[in-house]
């Protein structure tokens, strides 16, 4: 009998790879994270109304959202080095200017600016890690890379309060956006593309083709449209509405962001570890925990004190964020690997249009109603929606072509192929 294994070849330097793509997701989400607990000290400063807050934020996922949307395809046409040296690279370079920021329009303008480069580097990063991990390893290296996201929003709410205090939030922008520069130099000094996946670049223009019409990878865009609009609705306002909405001290909300945020670092590497080892279902698993989401948006929305904040941010973070790494998983195995980068380009832009439409939506909400407990709502209507288009995303699709590879078996794992002993 002949074995033809996917595993991915001895190497270690995979880990390296995955820490520098890590790194670079790390510093865009603490710059994208920053808003939150700076928008009350920018507003004051340029003189912006709490309403018009939100247009600062849906301004920057407007950029966001759009090179997510062309990243991908930029790195599996020239390269996932390039494309997430230079995204986290020229990201940085804007949050300096944005600290620099003297008027209403000026902010406006380096706020697109930083999503407009920021968002590149996901789908670089999502193609690097298909070329260096097969896909029954896949998701515990998709869990360490996406505690990126949670981990921007702890160091972000731990460190800008601070720094508005003792400084002003000018220096916050100056710092990260000096740490994301060094990230960058790095980048793309030591990143390169594993054997997995064939070199970027050397075929020519990617044909897309095998994308279009691909009816898994359009269910789980609008899958994770719903569950974004209710993570990234919750990063934005939160803790602007705990102080506002409820009179919250801003350094106990910042805690409480903090907690919500942290949980999910451990948590998406788990979840990923354990759907690895246990083979489970990456759709089913994603619909148990968007259920649990949806239920900790509504009771977080009756709490009134920042006791019951407290207690509620760990279940909340959790239930938030791990599907995150699950669903991103998904991607790569629903596209195949040479594709990786489009399809996770594409798939990411049209998740992050919730976190695009779902800023302005809330601060309108609230300025019309005054009711926090009205925003979660509306925020929990996202994720709960979005279980809807995960039930006919197919088991059965869960498979992927790898170069070298045996055809793989509906749970992700390599066939074993028999033969005769005769070769």
């Amino acid at each position: 009998m002949t074995v033809i294994s996917s595993a991915t070849p001895d190497t270690r330097y995979r880990w390296v790879v995955l820490t520098l793509c890590w790194a670079a997701f790390t510093m865009t989400s603490v710059d994208r994270a920053t808003w939150g607990p700076a928008a009350g000290s920018v507003g004051d400063d340029l003189g912006v109304a709490v309403a018009g807050l939100g247009v600062f934020a849906t301004t920057y996922y407007i950029g966001y959202v759009v090179s997510n949307a062309i990243g991908g395809f930029i790195a599996d046409w020239i390269g996932a080095r390039l494309t997430v040296g230079a995204s986290i690279l020229l990201s940085g370079g804007f949050m300096l200017a944005f600290g620099e920021a003297d008027s209403h329009a000026m902010g406006l303008l380096f706020q697109a600016c930083i999503g407009l480069c920021a968002g590149a580097e996901v789908g670089g990063g999502v193609k690097l890690i298909t070329s260096w991990f097969a896909p029954q390893r896949r998701g515990f290296a998709m869990g360490v890379f996406m505690t990126a996201t949670s981990l921007g929003l702890v160091v972000a709410n731990a460190v800008v309060p601070r720094l508005i205090e003792s400084h002003s939030w000018r220096t916050s922008y100056h710092l990260f956006g000096l740490i994301s520069i060094v990230v960058g130099v790095l980048c793309l000094i030591l990143l390169r593309p594993g054997p997995l996946v064939a070199r970027a670049g050397s075929g020519g223009t990617p044909n897309l083709r095998p994308l279009l019409g691909n009816r898994g990878l359009l269910l789980l865009a609008l899958a994770g449209f719903g569950a974004l609009w209710g993570t990234y609705g919750f990063i934005t306002w939160s803790n602007l509405l705990m102080v506002k909405g409820v009179g919250i001290d801003p350094v106990r909300a910042g805690t409480v962001v903090v907690i919500f945020g942290a949980v999910a670092v451990f948590s998406k590497p788990l979840i990923g570890l354990l759907g690895d080892a246990l083979g489970l279902s990456r759709r089913r698993l994603t619909i148990a925990i968007l259920v649990a989401f949806t239920t900790c948006l509504i009771i977080f929305s009756f709490a009134n004190t920042a006791t019951q904040f407290l207690w509620i941010a760990p279940f909340l973070g959790i239930t938030a964020y791990i599907y995150s790494p699950v669903m991103m998983a998904m991607i790569p195995t629903l596209s195949g690997a040479e594709l990786a980068g489009t399809a996770t380009g594409g798939v990411n832009a049209f998740w992050q249009l919730g976190s695009t439409v779902v800023p302005a939506v809330v601060g309108l909400v609230f300025s019309a109603s005054g009711s926090f407990q009205l925003v979660f709502l509306v925020l929990a209507a996202g994720p709960c929606l979005a279980i809807v288009p995960m039930f006919f995303i197919r088991d059965a699709d869960n498979r992927e072509s790898v170069p070298g590879a045996a055809p793989a078996q509906h749970d992700g794992t390599p066939l074993i192929l028999a033969t005769d002993g005769k070769g």
